[in-house]
């Protein structure tokens, strides 16, 4: 975990920014010595939010399962994907 000062940020920002970049995870920025904000690239950022969302959707599939909705075999997902690339469906 990377912590840094609000002074540290608003004094040397091309620092902060540098090492949101180098190390492609959250920089947390502290004032008066409590947590304020966190900093990331925006490359970190959209990975992350892609992985939560994929996560999302995974739970989401899970919980139709286990509500007893209706599945299809992998071979089944793979053929309907093959029509809809090849434009059958």
């Amino acid at each position: 975990m990377i912590i840094k000062s609000s002074t540290t940020l608003r004094n040397d920002y091309n620092a902060i920014a540098r090492l949101a970049h180098e190390k492609s995870e959250p920089v947390y920025i502290t004032r008066n010595g409590e947590g304020d904000l966190v900093v990331m690239s925006i490359e970190a950022f959209e990975r992350r939010e892609a992985m939560l969302d994929l996560r999302e959707k995974l739970l989401f599939a899970e919980q139709q399962r286990l509500a007893g909705e209706p599945t299809i075999t992998l071979d089944e997902a793979q053929m309907r994907l093959r029509e809809k690339i090849h434009g059958k469906a």
